[in-house]
């Protein structure tokens, strides 16, 4: 499925949604069923450099796309974090590079965070994108 039928099918989804406490507690949902990262792959390179909470990303590229994983120790941050990986996950690098976040204004999420936490959005959104520019420099370099 292409990213942009992915974010597609998170309006719709987040259009059910009559208010942000319904809208929160479905991104809270989202968060408990993302594939977490082992204490052990929880290490500072891993960690998303402006967040406000810890968020670990990683990324591994199989074939043509990149496998992403993620978590974190806050349940909000977590569930924007399962909204990403499960947008960007299984996608080729300039697939992502190519990609736009228009749909985080369209779910109205822009909105409802703080500011600390629109800038940790921006900093996850960020790092999914240089995994995806180191992988694509790896593609062309081999």
């Amino acid at each position: 499925m292409k990213i942009k039928d992915i974010q597609n099918e998170i309006v719709d989804e987040f259009s059910f949604f009559d208010d942000w406490e319904q809208r929160y507690e479905y991104l809270i949902e989202l968060g408990k069923s993302l594939k977490t990262l082992s204490e052990e792959e929880k290490t500072d390179d891993k960690i998303i450099k402006g967040c406000q909470s810890s968020v670990w990303l990683d990324a591994e590229l199989k074939g043509d796309v990149i496998e992403f994983r993620a978590d974190s120790n806050a349940i909000l941050p977590k569930g924007i974090a399962a909204l990403l990986v499960r947008m960007y996950n299984n996608q080729t690098p300039k697939d992502i590079l190519d990609s736009d976040t228009d749909f985080i204004k369209e779910i109205g999420l822009s909105e409802f965070l703080s500011p600390t936490r629109a800038n940790g959005l921006l900093a996850m959104v960020k790092q999914f994108k240089f995994y995806a520019i180191a992988f694509q420099s790896q593609q062309n370099n081999s």
